[in-house]
């Protein structure tokens, strides 16, 4: 496991950029550096697999993948380099089409698939009426206390 010593959660939460509209975004070359690949057209290759699984997923790669410019210094002179602003589905889909020998993107795709999903379990409970989140959070903290009476008895707690 190495290097994923090196690499948390925190590693993609860092490069996280967040809209005035409270909309979550990451920039591809950032991804780019944080995922091991030193040079732009390798990257871009699985960025145009990525943006192939998002077209065959029925999804608009726009929505998902939406070219930016960025200023860069080059030496004594300004340059325009091209980027891309990624959603969460971007970049799982990047690490899911990532290097596999790369520890750094089996970290990636677990934290994408996990922030996703917690994504989605958010707006499912926001779909719920009053009664329904009522029952929902009830449920939820009888799991969470029978969990920890299990884990009290184990302990030895009485």
């Amino acid at each position: 496991m190495g290097d994923l010593k090196k690499y948390s959660d925190q590693t993609f939460e860092d490069i996280k950029h967040i809209t005035e509209d409270g909309i979550e975004f990451w920039y591809a070359r950032e991804l780019q550096t944080v995922l091991e690949y030193t040079q732009w057209r390798n990257f871009e290759s699985v960025i145009n697999k990525a943006k192939m699984s998002c077209i065959n997923s029925e999804n608009d790669v726009g929505d998902h993948f939406a070219d930016v410019s960025k200023i860069v210094e080059a030496g004594i002179s300004i340059k325009d380099i091209g980027d891309i602003k990624l959603s969460r589905y971007a970049c799982y889909l990047i690490v899911q089409n990532g290097d596999p020998r790369k520890e750094v993107i089996a970290l990636g795709q677990t934290y994408f698939a996990v922030k996703t999903r917690q994504q989605e379990l958010i707006e499912d409970y926001d779909r719920l009426s009053e009664e329904q989140k009522r029952l929902a959070i009830r449920n939820e903290m009888i799991n969470h206390n029978k969990s920890l009476a299990e884990a009290a008895q184990i302990a030895g707690v009485n």
